[in-house]
């Protein structure tokens, strides 16, 4: 008997988890939810039944309560009626102006990668040479490059300003540059350009499915190396400095512009403003439309020939170019600022003190300024004779980095330090060198030079690069000076050293 109690027991005990579990309890409420839905939709068809099938109803006076009920049930059916049918009609419209929350996505970053710096560097100037290659050629328009070209464009745009079809003209145009981009898409070979260097070979197009493939044939690059890499972010960082300066100087001169920060010029906009403004209030647009087509077109072709081709007639009538010219950039004010301050503050030195300092000591300390090594005398440094100092254009040298390609270890293979030139030696002095007899220091010969040339690492970028190669017996790959922010200055230097060396006939040191 208590064996079969406790059997039924576990059998209970089993059929209560089964029926407690989180299955069968979604099941049997989604069970519930379609009872629901199929006794709504019973209910709403026998009262439209029972409203179908009863007699008119009489007058408001002898309405009885049961009336006045059927009538709310009536109105309500009908209600969810139409907003059901409202919902099913544009309810997909309602919910795209739900207002909801606006995620914050945080794009993750790319990991810095020299092959992908090469490839957007690569990307960014096949994606800017559309736009380089059209302003040169609006350039070349204006200046006349080609005078057939210019005159018919000329004769066509005042023809069409004249008319008051300069702006159909313009919609033509991109039309028919859009057709003629189809047809290079297609596969023609269309090339025409007003300056002959801006045509460039076609890229080629395939075909495949009704999809255009395009390709174009660039050379494999190998891996780069450490130096390349080193460079190529140098390269990088001088190109976004530059870029970045002239977009700050050209929005610091509009801010300022716009401040009055130089009233004589803030004071000529705002009169052109006034007048331009009482001239839209009083000549109709088609007359001021034509005035601006004819004084564009006029200056375009003519003005801006004229100007670039005579200077000093533009620096003397070209307005906007000396407004722009004469607009300071905050540097500059701050410049112009610190100046003035100091010229305020500057004490008055008498010419009793100045001749009471020794002039020997005015040249000693000068001589120490010339030139600035970290120990010691210059020549005990490079181990070299006392007569070899540094020349005046690189009195404080050039801050660079030696590549030694033919040494294996890191620490051997990039050296920071300074470089100078002397009447007869290259010197490099690494800033980790600890004594004046240090092997990190480097002394080149000029007489030994058998090559020097403007280093650059990848072709892909715009410049010449930041280095400097130069080749002796010595080594088997030519050393490279890289990373020097004056590198034409220093390339100068020591080439026409080098040049006076050869030509004079080798030194004996």
């Amino acid at each position: 008997m208590l064996t079969w109690s406790s059997c039924s027991a576990e059998e209970e005990l089993r059929k209560l988890r089964e029926e407690t579990s989180v299955d069968s309890l979604k099941q049997e409420l989604e069970k519930e939810r379609a009872r629901r839905l199929d006794l709504e939709l019973k209910m709403n068809e026998a009262l439209k039944s029972r409203l179908e099938d009863s007699p008119p109803q009489p007058s408001r006076k002898q309405q009885s309560p049961s009336a006045n009920g059927t009538d709310k049930q009536r109105k309500e059916t009908l209600c969810s009626r139409l907003q059901k049918w409202l919902y099913e009609r544009f309810g997909v419209y309602i919910e795209d102006f739900r207002f909801q929350p606006e995620e914050n996505t945080i794009e993750p970053e790319e990991p810095l990668s020299a092959k992908r710096l090469t490839e957007n560097m690569r990307r960014l100037k096949r994606g800017a040479r559309p736009v380089t290659n059209f302003m040169r050629n609006l350039s070349a328009l204006s200046d006349w490059h080609s005078v057939y070209t210019s005159a018919i464009a000329f004769i066509v745009y005042m023809n069409a300003a004249w008319h008051g079809w300069a702006i159909p003209m313009f919609l033509f145009l991109a039309i028919l540059r859009l057709s003629l981009n189809y047809l290079i898409a297609r596969g023609w070979r269309i090339q025409w350009s007003i300056v002959p260097e801006v045509s460039e070979p076609v890229v080629g197009v395939r075909f495949h499915h009704s999809v255009v493939c395009t390709f174009v044939h660039e050379p494999p690059k190998e891996d780069l190396t450490v130096s390349e890499k080193f460079q190529l972010v140098l390269d990088v960082a001088q190109k976004a400095q530059n870029l970045f300066g002239k977009m700050a100087d050209v929005l610091e001169k509009i801010k300022n512009l716009f401040m009055w920060v130089q009233p004589e010029i803030t004071q000529k906009l705002y009169i052109a403003l006034w007048v331009a403004f009482i001239s839209s209030c009083v000549l109709p647009y088609k007359l001021m439309g034509f005035i601006i087509g004819l004084y564009a077109g006029i200056k375009f072709f003519i003005i801006d020939f004229l100007f670039k081709s005579c200077p000093k007639l533009r620096d003397k009538y070209d307005t906007p170019y000396m407004v722009w010219k004469s607009l300071p950039t905050d540097p500059q004010l701050k410049e112009r600022t610190s100046t003035a301050v100091f010229r305020r503050i500057q004490p008055v030195v008498s010419r009793g003190s100045l001749a009471a300092i020794p002039s020997g000591a005015g040249r000693e300390e000068e001589s120490s300024r010339s030139h600035n090594p970290k120990r010691g005398v210059f020549h005990e440094i490079f181990s070299l004779p006392e007569t070899e100092r540094p020349l005046a254009v690189c009195e404080n040298g050039w801050r660079c980095c030696l590549i030694n390609r033919d040494r294996k270890m890191p620490t051997d293979y990039i050296r920071n330090g300074v470089l100078y030139v002397t009447e007869n030696h290259l010197c490099f002095e690494s800033s980790s060198s600890r004594s004046s007899s240090s092997k990190k220091n480097k002394v080149i010969k000029l007489v030994d030079i058998t090559d020097i040339q403007k280093y650059k690492v990848l072709s892909v970028l715009p410049g010449s690069g930041m280095g400097i190669s130069i080749a002796t017996p010595s080594t088997q790959k030519p050393l490279v000076f890289g990373a020097m922010i004056h590198r034409d200055e220093a390339f100068e230097a020591i080439f026409t050293q080098y040049m006076k060396i050869v030509t004079t006939g080798s030194p004996e040191t």
